[in-house]
């Protein structure tokens, strides 16, 4: 039996839903374990370009059951119409599987989140306005909605109203909205009540069943380690653990299952949304980076920010989740470019930093210490081994390795599934 976890190891959007797809060939289960609407993965099987909004990217593969672990908060409405737009396009998303556990996003928490985020004004932390926040809030505060109360009408009606006492008195008096009926929002839960019982599951016991079973399970984390709310850039963080810690959480996998932690991570580095980016690009490479990576998020339409490899975020993030291996993307992305600058250290008003600085000032001013690489000029995108890549591609590779603190076992040299360099299988470790 195999239990992997697949961990974004920068700010997100590193190519997470490919390596899924990738491993969710060879897995019995693929399950997401945390975020929402707002962890959008692009994944291009045969041709075909799959933008995934809150499903697995192991929806796509034709063998592994996807599950929506206890850790994610599901808006319905969201849920259902990717479902339906999968499905008109062929694709297969009846094996889905829901734990009951699982949080749900009420229409309120999307009201609360956008009314929010205006009233922060330059103070804004730049969400998605989806309503995640204000649901793990919810949560953590102990008033949420589970998947389970959508089957008990009365319990159901019960939690609306006492989470809407307070949130209509805030919306009505701080925010000059209207309050919000409950009963509007009980009908909208219980309209998705018959076509959502079927999938939900008791998802942890199954999980360790099958792995007690000696089947295999991957952990998709969505958003990625510098997004963490504990571990990550605060507050331009999201509102759950999107570490390799946090998938064992929102799965009900223990820590002592796993057998290996991939970390996704591009050959540059990108971030989505307000918060502190040292390597921050904002001359004509940083454009190219953004035209020729494509760099646009899945969900929000919104431009990345680029800059180059950043080996500091890197060893933290291995050193955070564990990572036994490291998963590149894009290097084709930087082919040709001449040279290559690589992030070694910060330098804070004088002082060098060679690791994560503790103070979220110091971070905010870090500039970063340099060293730069010849680039390859060949065409990469067909390589299928490490040995036929160009030698200046191997070199970069082997200093990455040798930077982050970790063995780098997959390559990607283009978007397709097939575009990936194989070098040492995470599930045959």
């Amino acid at each position: 039996m195999a239990a992997i976890v697949v961990v974004g190891a920068q700010w997100g959007d590193e190519g997470k839903g490919k390596a899924t797809d990738i491993l969710g060939c060879q897995v019995d289960y693929v399950v997401k374990p945390n975020g929402g609407n707002n962890a959008g993965h692009t994944v291009v099987v045969g041709g075909e370009k799959y933008e995934l909004k809150l499903l697995p990217a192991g929806v796509l593969s034709e063998n592994a059951v996807p599950v929506l672990g206890n850790g994610v908060v599901i808006n319905l409405e969201a849920l259902f119409d990717e479902i339906d737009g999968l499905e008109a396009r062929g694709a297969n998303a009846s094996r889905l599987r829901i734990s009951a556990n699982a949080h749900v996003v009420a229409p309120y928490h999307q009201v609360l989140d956008r009314v929010q985020e205006r009233f922060l004004g330059k103070r804004a932390i730049g969400t998605t306005g989806r309503g995640i926040g204000p649901t793990y809030a919810d949560k953590v505060s102990r008033v949420g909605i589970r998947v389970q109360d959508i089957f008990d009408e009365s319990i159901l009606r019960q939690k609306v109203t006492s989470a809407l006492d307070v949130k209509n008195q805030i919306l009505v008096k701080m925010y000059n909205r209207k309050a919000i009926d409950p009963e509007r929002i009980v009908d909208y839960f219980l309209s998705y009540a018959d076509r959502l019982e079927p999938m939900v599951i008791e998802a942890e016991l199954e999980l360790n069943r099958a792995l007690d079973e000696g089947k295999h399970v991957l952990m998709e984390g969505g958003q990625a380690t510098m997004l963490d709310v504990d571990h990550g850039t605060y507050p331009f963080v999201t509102s759950s653990n999107p570490s390799a810690g946090g998938a064992c959480v929102g799965s009900g996998i223990g820590p002592t299952r796993i057998t290996s932690s991939l970390g996704i991570i591009k050959a540059y580095t990108t971030r989505v949304g307000a918060g502190p980016f040292p390597t921050e690009l904002f001359d004509k490479w940083g454009e190219f980076l953004q035209t020729t990576g494509g760099e646009v998020g899945v969900n929000t339409g919104r431009k990345r920010r680029c800059g180059w490899y950043d080996s500091v975020v890197a060893r933290y993030a291995s050193r955070v989740n564990g990572f036994t291996d490291l998963f590149v993307t894009k290097l084709d992305v930087l082919t040709g470019i001449g040279e290559i600058p690589i992030c070694v250290a910060y330098d804070v008003d004088g002082t060098r930093f060679d690791e994560m600085p503790t103070s979220q000032s110091d971070f905010h001013h870090a500039e970063p210490i340099y060293e730069t690489m010849p680039a390859w000029e060949e065409d990469i995108t067909g390589c299928r081994t490490f040995g036929e890549l160009p030698q200046r591609a191997q070199d970069y590779l082997n200093r990455l390795e040798e930077l982050s603190g970790c063995r780098i076992s997959y390559v990607g040299v283009g978007p397709g599934r097939d575009q990936t360099i194989v070098i040492n299988d995470v599930m045959e470790a």
